[in-house]
């Protein structure tokens, strides 16, 4: 599909595109460029890496397809640093999680001579760095395209077909509904299970103790990095807030179910939510015909 593939970012879910790329000949060889030296280190011993560079423009330079996979506040400057580097034709797309902000600015600060198709791989995870990655962890999973209105259609077909060679099932979509989208399957949550653990932590710390599967399995996003989660959280904070004023209106009927005594509008509630988890399916699994 491709001949040379560089990766801005080689941690957990660059790595794994690279193993995955690999694994399913999609490219013949690789590049990865990382600020961090110790990072480039671990990279030079891989056998999914073909290249390492400290500079961000020589890993572009001689790329067909380049990925950014750095967190979301970092890609437009990249972009702009790399752009006088990438050749006519170049591919270029990133991974970010919010998607309005970045795909307007790329546009400005990527020439004109490069295609950019905005994507978000719905595959990420609370663990972070190349020693986490793996090959099938696109496998089954959702990946948005989130082209802008005068994208050419043949540049999001290429985009589209990558993901969907790693196993994707792909939804092109606009990055303003990309972003109201994410921040109500995706980003609410996180910051849902970060408030409450915040929360526990000024309780009895005794009490942390005595957790069970529950809290644990409610929470596990909540050991994400914080600095990531900030970024994104500041990116699409107009769409988060919405989606907290909506997910109040529910606080607020479960506690008046509550405060009231009402048995029939908290059973109500509560049989909401479980016909809503028993229809998610499993992480990996393709979504059944019709």
């Amino acid at each position: 599909m491709f001949d040379r593939i560089a990766i801005l970012g080689p941690g957990l879910l660059g790595a794994s595109l690279l193993q995955a790329a690999k694994r399913r000949g999609l490219c013949r060889r690789t590049a990865v460029w990382s600020r961090r030296p110790e990072t480039r280190l671990k990279c030079e011993t891989q056998p999914w890496c073909d290249a390492v560079f400290a500079d961000a423009g020589d890993a572009v330079a001689e790329a067909d397809f380049v990925v950014a996979c750095t967190p979301v506040d970092t890609i437009v400057p990249l972009f702009a640093q790399i752009a006088p580097r990438l050749a006519h034709g170049t591919l270029v797309t990133d991974v970010g999680s919010t998607k309005s902000l970045i795909c307007r600015h790329a546009r400005a600060a990527l020439p004109e001579k490069v295609a950019f198709v905005g994507s978000h791989p719905m595959a990420g995870s609370e663990k972070t760095g190349l020693e986490h990655a793996d090959p099938e962890l696109f496998q089954g999973r959702a990946c948005f395209v989130t082209p802008l209105v005068d994208t050419p259609a043949a540049d999001v077909e290429r985009v589209a077909r990558f993901w969907k060679a790693l196993g994707m099932e792909v939804a092109t979509t606009t990055p303003e509904a990309h972003d109201e989208i994410a921040a109500h399957v995706s980003h609410l949550p996180h910051l849902f299970a970060s408030a409450y653990c915040a929360y526990l932590s000024t309780r009895d710390p005794n009490w942390i103790h005595f957790a069970g599967p529950g809290l644990r399995d409610t929470t596990r996003v909540a050991a994400g990095d914080p600095a990531l989660w900030k970024a994104i959280a500041l990116q699409n904070r107009e769409e988060i807030l919405r989606a907290l004023d909506g997910f109040q209106r529910e606080l607020d009927q479960l506690r008046a179910a509550l405060h009231n005594n009402q048995p029939f509008p908290l059973q109500h509630l509560l049989e909401r939510g479980r016909d809503y988890r028993l229809r998610l399916r499993p992480l990996g699994e393709k979504p059944k015909e019709g």
